[in-house]
């Protein structure tokens, strides 16, 4: 079977313009995701003295999806490799649920030894009746954990309301004298 070549569609050309070692420099220090478009960016560079690759030839060798190879060498040749090594991704900074005046509220709240809070449920109802705050219970148990430490059930060592007069005079009439 005789293949007529010019009827065949060519590869893709495109020139990548920084060597080989500045691109595996580049892939070692960033991460996984964009050590992937680097690799593209290699495999098409080995390629150049051959007349370039083709985007299934190039899917086949780095194992990526070709539509994303489609992307990331029509992102190259636009805007150069600063694009292709910011992945894009990231959380952004969500607005928290509490404000920093009911942020240092809770704090001194927790801080304060004589508060009476003895868990999350009374900690939530506290955030409700004095901060005026709509807040779930496991939201406000990670936001407390996660800003302040704290860990649930955790047991006291003495009753919060107890009399400091009361307990000096039983140390001082305990038998053996614990009180010291």
């Amino acid at each position: 079977m005789l293949i007529n070549t010019q009827t065949m569609a060519l590869a893709f050309q495109l020139t990548v313009s920084e060597s080989i070692g500045e691109l595996r420099a580049l892939q070692r220090r960033h991460g996984e995701l964009i050590g992937k478009r680097l690799l593209m960016l290699i495999t098409i560079k080995r390629h150049e003295p051959a007349g370039g690759i083709s985007k299934r030839t190039l899917s086949e060798l780095t194992g990526i999806n070709h539509n994303r190879i489609v992307k990331w060498r029509q992102l190259y040749l636009q805007k150069g490799i600063a694009p292709l090594l910011v992945h894009g991704r990231g959380g952004g900074a969500k607005k928290s649920v509490v404000s920093t005046q009911n942020h240092a509220r809770i704090a001194e709240k927790l801080k304060d030894p004589e508060n009476g809070i003895r868990g999350y449920t009374e900690l939530l109802q506290w955030a409700k009746e004095e901060l005026s705050m709509d807040i779930c219970y496991i939201t406000l148990l990670k936001y407390v954990q996660r800003h302040f430490g704290a860990s649930i059930k955790v047991a006291r060592k003495s009753h919060v309301k107890k009399e400091a007069a009361v307990v000096d005079t039983f140390k001082k009439t305990l038998p053996g004298n614990a009180g010291r």
